[in-house]
Formats: structure tokens, C-alpha cells, sequence
């Protein structure tokens, strides 16, 4: 926090700061009312008093705001909300006060990322000071919450009847899904020759359709196709892989910045992901406390469970450009070949039987990334560069008419 608060003394104070701290303490005032009438209605001591000690703190954080608007010579705030606070919403009513604990719990959370958010931003040494404070009151009561929810003894209604999913979807609310997993070479290599079969096939077959099967045309265009196709894709593999891992490098800072926002949150959502998976809440929070213990291991195990990938798992660009490249030059190259060597009709049905046994083996291939049997995926392949030389050589033949 320190080293923001440095940062910010530079920077301009912000045009709305009154108003900003207003709102922060109208929040705080709201956040008083909320744990006494929680604290009131509490039976039990030990969480009574853990309640009455949150209001005192909410109390002084906005006795803290209030003497920094009177400094700017703000006129003295005056609260708008309720006497209850939330603690007599009808939320509350509806759902009680151990849902309530949840809902502050949250709320905590979210005002630790909106403080965070306020040290970059209001230029106000005095301001950032006070902040400093708030933040780390907050990330206080956020851990205080959540001992008070996981006691399952004294609060049943929460960890008892809440599995783990449903307590992980709230708290993924507030953030971002994750993303799939990027592809493999060999998934890069059977796309590409894939690509390359089915478009220079298309090209050689229209171009026959519209010579009649010159060799000489149909080898300039397929060569020339053949070179287009395999630097358009290289260079798109490249492209895609480099941005995948760039956006996966900004969430990744994202993920760092959180923890670092609020740790106890964080090490909570590893814990609710792991339960997920079938690990007893006990056994759950210990191996997150293990994995806490070293920052940078949490935030590897943390971004695995919220990307759904690892750094590992990201293609390397320059890999994807080459096979991606080489095999899509590699497909174009087939149907080129019996031109070569034959001409006219011959070499047009030559490399039709080629192309097609081609597109079945590529077909079949995939079945090795695809959950699909060879022969459905080999069959399906053929299928569509049939249909692909089939259009093409009748739109290359009508083509071929209109320009004699």
C-alpha cells in the first residue's frame, strides 16, 4: 500500500474528492448501523462481540472521512440511509443474519477493491493516508466474517446447507470466467493441412473446370495459392498464439493484483475450488495455507483454477507459425501434384482421387484430438471436399464459357 500512496502523491487532486469521500462515508456509516443491529439481535457473545467491534471500527472509519471533508471545507455529511442499515433490509428479513454475514463478507471485499482503486486515483495525501488505514481495517473484517461463517457450530445455516459450488458461484459474481485451454501442434498441424487440402483443392478444381485443364494455369494458381495459404495461416497461427499469451499475462497480473488486494479472499476461492473437486473443507484450507506460505505458488494454483490453463499449456507462437505454416503447405501441395505430371481430364481426375483419399486420411486423423471415430471424421472429411471440387469446378466451368 505504501508504495501506491507514494505514486498518487504526484498526481493531481481529483475533481469530485468531496463527493468521493462522501460516498465513503456514507458507505461507512451504513457499515455501522449494519454489525450493531447485527450485533443486537447475536445471542451468542463471542460472535456478539466480534460484531460490536466491526460496527466501532465502520464508526471511526467515518469519524476519519468526516474530519478530512471538514478540512476541505466540505459541509458535514449527513446519512441517508436506514437505522438498521442493511441489517433491516428486506434481504435480510427474507434470508436472515447468518445470509447477512455472507452478504458483508462480500460487501468487504468489494469496498477493499474500491478503496484500492481510490489510491490510484484522488491525488490526496491526507485522503491516501486514510485509506492506507481503511484497507487494511477492511481486509481485518473480511477475515473476521469469514471465521464467523466457518464456524459451522455456531452458524449452520451457511456452510451446513451451502455446498461449495454454490458458495464458489458467489463468489465468482465479481469476477471474470475463465478461458479454454489453447490447442496443441498436432492440432495446429492437422487444421493446417486441412486448410491447405480443402482450399487449393477448390482452386485447382475451379481452375480446371474454367481450362479444361491446362496444366500449365492450374500449376501457377495452385503454387501460388499454396504460398498465400501457408504465410496466411503462419502468420495467423502466430498472431493468435502471441495474443492468447498476452491475454493470459494480463490476467495473470490481474490475479496478482487481487491477491494481493485481499489475500483471505483469495485463499478462500482456491479453498472453495478444491472442495468442488471432492476435498473436505478441512482438508481443503490446509493445503491452501500450505500453498499460501510461497505468494508465487499461489498465484500459479490460483490462475489454473480461474483461466483453466497454465502457462505451460499456452502454444509457443513461433511454433504455431511453423507447423501451422509448413502443414498447411504441405495439404496445398497435394492436389498440385499430378499436374506435374499429367494434363488435360486425366490429371483433373487424378487429383480429385488424391485430394479425396487425402481428405478422408486428414479426416481420420483428427479422430487423434477429437473424441469421434477415424472413419466418421475420415468419411464426413471427404464428404465436404467433394462437395467443395464438385461447386468449384462447375462455377470454374461456367467461368471458363463466359470468358471464351
Amino acid at each position: 500500500m505504501d508504495s501506491d500512496s507514494t505514486v498518487e502523491l504526484d498526481l493531481p487532486r481529483h475533481p469530485r474528492l468531496g463527493q468521493i469521500l462522501e460516498k465513503n462515508w456514507q458507505a461507512e456509516m451504513a457499515g455501522y448501523y449494519t454489525y450493531r443491529a447485527l450485533a443486537e439481535r447475536e445471542p451468542e457473545k463471542g460472535r456478539k462481540q466480534t460484531l460490536e467491534n466491526m460496527a466501532l471500527a465502520e464508526k471511526e472509519h467515518a469519524a476519519l472521512w468526516a474530519g478530512r471533508l471538514r478540512e476541505l471545507g466540505e459541509p458535514e455529511p449527513l446519512y441517508r440511509g436506514s437505522p438498521g442499515g442493511d441489517a433491516g433490509s428486506l434481504k435480510t428479513r427474507v434470508g436472515g443474519d447468518d445470509l447477512a454475514l455472507r452478504r458483508l463478507e462480500i460487501d468487504e471485499s468489494r469496498d477493499i477493491a474500491k478503496y484500492s482503486q481510490q489510491l490510484k486515483a484522488l491525488g490526496d495525501a491526507p485522503s491516501l493516508a486514510i485509506l492506507n488505514r481503511v484497507i487494511e481495517d477492511e481486509q481485518d473484517h473480511y477475515r473476521e466474517l469469514s471465521g464467523l461463517i466457518r464456524r459451522q457450530k455456531s452458524l449452520s445455516g451457511v456452510r451446513a446447507a451451502a455446498n461449495p459450488q454454490t458458495l464458489l458461484d458467489q463468489m465468482l459474481a465479481k469476477r471474470n470466467k475463465g478461458r479454454a485451454h489453447a490447442a496443441g501442434w498436432i492440432g495446429d498441424a492437422i487444421y493446417g493441412v486441412n486448410d491447405g487440402l480443402g482450399s487449393i483443392f477448390g482452386i485447382v478444381s475451379g481452375v480446371s473446370g474454367a481450362t479444361l485443364g491446362n496444366s500449365k494455369w492450374v500449376l501457377l494458381s495452385g503454387l501460388a495459392g499454396m504460398i498465400a495459404s501457408a504465410l496466411s495461416m503462419g502468420s495467423g497461427a502466430y498472431l493468435a498464439s502471441k495474443s492468447e499469451r498476452e491475454i493470459y499475462q494480463a490476467e495473470l497480473a490481474r490475479e496478482r493484483e487481487a491477491i494481493a488486494m485481499n489475500g483471505a479472499e483469495a485463499r478462500e476461492l482456491l479453498s472453495l475450488y478444491y472442495q468442488v473437486k471432492g476435498l473436505p473443507q478441512q482438508d481443503a484450507d490446509h493445503m491452501v495455507e500450505h500453498i499460501a506460505s510461497d505468494p508465487e505458488q499461489m498465484l500459479r494454483a490460483l490462475a489454473a483454477e480461474r483461466l483453466n490453463s497454465t502457462e505451460e499449456a499456452l502454444s509457443n507462437p513461433l511454433t504455431s507459425a511453423i507447423t501451422g505454416a509448413l502443414s498447411t503447405a504441405a495439404g496445398a501441395f497435394i492436389p498440385i501434384v499430378p499436374f506435374f505430371f499429367l494434363s488435360g481430364y486425366s490429371a483433373v481426375i487424378v487429383s480429385a482421387v488424391v485430394s479425396l483419399v487425402a481428405h478422408f486420411a486428414v479426416g481420420a486423423a483428427k479422430s487423434l484430438v477429437t473424441v469421434r471415430s477415424w472413419w466418421s471424421s475420415g468419411f464426413e472429411m471427404t464428404l465436404v471436399g467433394a462437395v467443395e471440387g464438385v461447386v468449384t469446378y462447375v462455377i470454374g466451368l461456367g467461368l471458363g464459357r463466359l470468358g471464351a
